[in-house]
């Protein structure tokens, strides 16, 4: 049974869902690839439940600079290339970033760097799992979901140098 609820951020609001208890969605509004309202489940009768609540707190202490890795169980919905990706993307250390290239040889396929790339692109739960971590080869902010304006923003605030 899916459940959702709306929470606000600094990059607007996100739409948690839950698949049986357990988080399987981060969503930012006008996100590319983000499924229809209908397939959320029924609004969570008080967001403070679990799993909301834990993902809400983590979120509130990631945003405020005091967290910077998530610890939240999460329940995947992919092929098992994007679950690879996705754990992959895990990885990448705080205010740090990586290519699609360096993803796809860290996968043992340093040609799979489009797939690594369409995989990131449909990361069902972001920020949590960091795929604004990922840039282009030269360095440059290449596709994100959520939009390069909240990708720059998100990267500029893990690295300190962020402007609210």
């Amino acid at each position: 049974m899916k459940q959702h609820t709306v929470i606000d951020s600094p990059y607007g609001p996100l739409t948690l869902v839950a698949d049986d208890g357990v988080l399987c969605g981060v969503y930012m509004e006008n996100q590319r690839h983000r499924p229809p309202e209908d397939a959320f489940g029924e609004p969570a009768t008080a967001p403070s439940t679990r799993p909301f609540a834990e993902a809400e707190e983590q979120l509130e202490a990631y945003f405020a600079g005091e967290r910077t890795e998530f610890t939240l169980p999460l329940r995947l919905h992919g092929t098992p290339f994007q679950r690879t990706v996705w754990e992959h993307l895990r990885t990448i250390p705080y205010g740090e970033t990586r290519t699609y290239g360096q993803l796809a040889d860290a996968l043992g396929n340093p040609k799979a760097s489009r797939a690594v790339g369409l995989a990131n692109g449909k990361n069902p739960v972001g920020i949590i799992i960091p795929c604004h971590r990922v840039v282009g080869a030269d360095g440059s902010l290449t596709g994100y979901g959520g939009g390069l304006d909240r990708k720059r923003r998100l990267l500029d605030f893990e690295r300190g140098t962020a402007l609210f």
